[in-house]
């Protein structure tokens, strides 16, 4: 069993690293945020003060982070993971982030003479807490593979991208589909409300038809259908709008810089756009169904 150092210890973060100590790691955290180093604590991390405290006796770094900043400032610096981790640390970055940001981390520990992953996951809050989790994992072959070992008891899945960046580019694919298709369940949720279906009915319909999508499984719209649907709490945050509109901004950009027309991108970023300008941003993405109805307050 390794000791592994963990960067970012948020409604992610702290999940993950639960399984990690279930498979009988060490894991020693650090986040900005008082309140989630004493929930991390709770739970068994080794609270440290710093990322460098963190990454002492460390074999392999994590850091789930909010954007690409994020990550190139925790790399970087003169108390950066780049100057703090030992020689021949794994460094695994599990953020969402920009490619261009990506690119700079590869080349950075290159430079600095680390073996570095970039390896977003999907699957939200409850595949975290399950271990259930997607890995996307770009790298050299050889890193990659011995990223896998550590990376198994958070996930269901370990998929190798290829080339560097390469997890960061599906990730945002992914999400883009993910962000679009939640916008079509609510919509397609909403009309069959209007017309008289029950939603239960149309869910076991849907569910089993062409129209099935994680979205639909998971966050449908309406309460008391799917058990893991924040409509059921109000739209309570599993995945926040703020966060969505993060993320699908990233493909947005790598629309522009690619010259890919995402005309149904550029459609749910205004939704997303709207909920975050309204002061909604910590709400569930979900809450985009009360755009659908109307019934969205600013």
């Amino acid at each position: 069993m390794s000791t592994i150092a963990w960067i970012g210890l948020g409604h992610m973060g702290l999940p993950m690293t639960k399984n990690l100590m279930k498979a009988g790691h060490t894991v020693r955290g650090f986040d900005l945020s008082e309140p989630a180093m004493q929930a991390a604590a709770e739970a068994g991390v080794t609270a440290c003060a710093s990322a460098a405290e963190a990454l002492e006796g460390a074999e392999v770094v994590f850091t789930m982070l909010p954007k690409g900043e994020h990550s190139l400032a925790a790399y970087g610096g003169e108390n950066g993971i780049f100057a703090s981790a030992a020689p021949g640390t794994l460094l695994i970055d599990s953020s969402t982030i920009d490619v261009a940001s990506c690119q700079q981390l590869h080349d950075a520990a290159q430079e600095a003479g680390f073996e570095f992953v970039d390896a977003p996951v999907s699957g939200g809050i409850s595949g975290a807490e399950k271990g259930t989790l997607a890995f996307m994992v770009g790298g050299e072959e050889a890193a990659v593979e011995k990223a896998r070992t550590y990376i198994e008891p958070m996930a269901g899945n370990i998929i190798a991208t290829g080339a560097p960046t390469t997890g960061q580019a599906a990730k945002i694919c992914n999400n883009l589909m993910l962000f679009i298709n939640m916008v079509s369940t609510s919509e397609a949720a909403v009309l069959a409300d209007r017309l008289g279906l029950d939603h239960s009915v149309f869910y076991s319909i849907a569910k089993v038809s062409s129209g099935d999508s994680w979205p639909l499984r998971t966050w449908y719209p309406y309460p008391g259908v799917v058990d893991t649907s924040p409509a059921n709490d109000d739209f309570a945050p599993t995945f926040t709008a703020d966060l969505a509109l993060k993320d699908i901004k990233l493909a947005m950009a790598a629309g522009q810089d690619t010259g890919t027309d995402l005309t149904l991108g550029t459609m749910v970023t205004k939704m997303l756009q709207q909920i975050s300008d309204a002061g909604s941003g910590g709400k569930d993405c979900s809450i985009v169904k009360k755009l659908v109805d109307g019934t969205f307050e600013a």
